[in-house]
C-alpha cells in the first residue's frame, strides 16, 4: 500500500502566499498543524508561548462557510 501524506506546512504556506484560493485542503492542513502544536504544548512547557502568526489567524477566519442542504 502506498501512503501519501500532505506536507501540511507547504499547503498552508501556499494558502498564505495566495497561490490559489484557500480550500478544504488548506483548512485540513491548518487543523493538523493546530493539533500538532497542541500536543507539543502538552509535552513540554517550552512550547507554551508558541502561536500561529496573525496571517494564519486571518486565514482561519475564511473557514466559516456553512453548508446548508
Amino acid at each position: 500500500m502506498i501512503e501519501t501524506e500532505l506536507d501540511h506546512y507547504k499547503v498552508v504556506t501556499a494558502g498564505l502566499a495566495g497561490d490559489g484560493a484557500a480550500n478544504e485542503r488548506t483548512f485540513a492542513s491548518l487543523a493538523v498543524l493546530g493539533e500538532r502544536l497542541k500536543r507539543l504544548k502538552e509535552l513540554d512547557q517550552a512550547f507554551a508561548g508558541v502561536e500561529f502568526s496573525p496571517d494564519v489567524g486571518e486565514l482561519r477566519k475564511k473557514d466559516t462557510a456553512v453548508v446548508v442542504g
